[in-house]
């Protein structure tokens, strides 16, 4: 059966403001608003999309606005950290520039499993980190913006690895490898660097060893579940299979309508397992996308009562 993880697809994560965080992602980031929807299991919450220039798979970074939500903890057993990928170590120096520029909490230039890195934050305090594509080889990265802040050569394009920290690290390895078929490329006692698909930067999970810290607890400014990629809905069916084979509980196949989708919680970590379309041009043109509320089918008929209920947020570009 054909159920190939092709690497990441999206990261969702929570924030205090959905607004502060569209300017922050656009503005600075120079990532693209690729939809602005709802959130489909709490329909008067937005639901954001920020990616590259056509929001192909393995590029957004999602994000939940729950109302009088409380701040996340950083701890152990948490998806800890999201990568963007950048064209080049030339990039990371951009952007560092770029930090400083805008006032954006950075640390300074380090180096990764042989790559540059650069680690910042936002106004959440959510933790990201840039990593340089320079020398890396695997799953392609998506296209920058085309009419973005940030110059093309040095622009966000891609989801990077997937930082992650438990303290059941040789159980949690193993249930990667054996579920989900993921590859250890290097492992010890601190670390575990595994990739799927063709493998490189947008295909990997960087999994910490970390018994000393407190569980983290959700909240703003933490990460709610990542995704990984597959074709198409065959694949997806594959893995209601695969699931059940090997006695993990899931969610059963979601129709999210731009994509479906299939959750399990591994431990504390949420994972979720998402086709590659139809993707974000099924309900509104390039030129525009992210400009609208866009609602799916099955919510279109609650329209007017989403939309006087819900805050007013001016997306659009002039």
């Amino acid at each position: 059966m054909e159920n190939k993880l092709l690497g990441l697809h999206h990261v969702t994560a929570m924030t205090k403001d959905a607004i502060e965080n569209y300017k922050f992602f656009t503005e600075i980031l120079g990532m693209r608003l690729v939809k602005k929807t709802v959130n489909q299991d709490d329909i008067y919450t937005y639901h954001t999309f920020f990616a590259d220039d056509v929001g192909n798979a393995g590029t957004d970074m999602t994000f939940f606005d729950f109302p009088n939500q409380v701040k996340g903890k950083k701890g152990t057993n948490s998806l800890y950290r999201t990568s963007f990928r950048v064209p080049s170590d030339a990039a990371i120096e951009y952007y560092k520039k770029r930090f400083e520029t805008f006032n954006v909490t950075h640390e300074e230039i380090t180096e990764f499993n042989g790559h540059k890195v650069l680690r910042f934050e936002d106004d959440d305090e959510q933790y990201y980190q840039l990593i340089s594509d320079e020398d890396n080889r695997g799953v392609q990265a998506g296209i920058p913006w085309e009419n973005g802040p940030v110059p093309k050569e040095y622009a966000i394009y891609g989801l990077g690895p997937m930082v992650i920290k438990v303290s059941y690290y040789d159980a949690f390895i193993d249930m990667l490898q054996n579920v989900y078929d993921m590859e250890v490329v290097s492992k010890n006692d601190t670390y575990t660097i595994l990739t799927m698909g063709e493998g490189g930067n947008g295909a990997e999970l960087h999994v910490f060893h970390d018994e000393e810290s407190e569980d983290s607890k959700q909240g703003y400014g933490e990460i709610h579940h990542v995704a990984f990629r597959v074709k198409d809905d065959e694949a997806l069916n594959n893995w209601v299979q695969r699931y059940k084979e090997h006695r993990v509980p899931n969610s059963g196949i979601i129709d999210r309508f731009y994509f479906k989708a299939l959750y399990a919680r591994i431990g504390h970590i949420l994972f979720e397992i998402s086709t590659d379309g139809p993707g974000f041009m099924t309900d509104e043109p390039y030129e525009t996308l992210g400009e609208s509320l866009a609602l799916p089918p099955a919510l279109e008929h609650r329209r007017e009562d989403i939309e006087t209920r819900i805050r007013p947020f001016d997306t659009s570009r002039k």
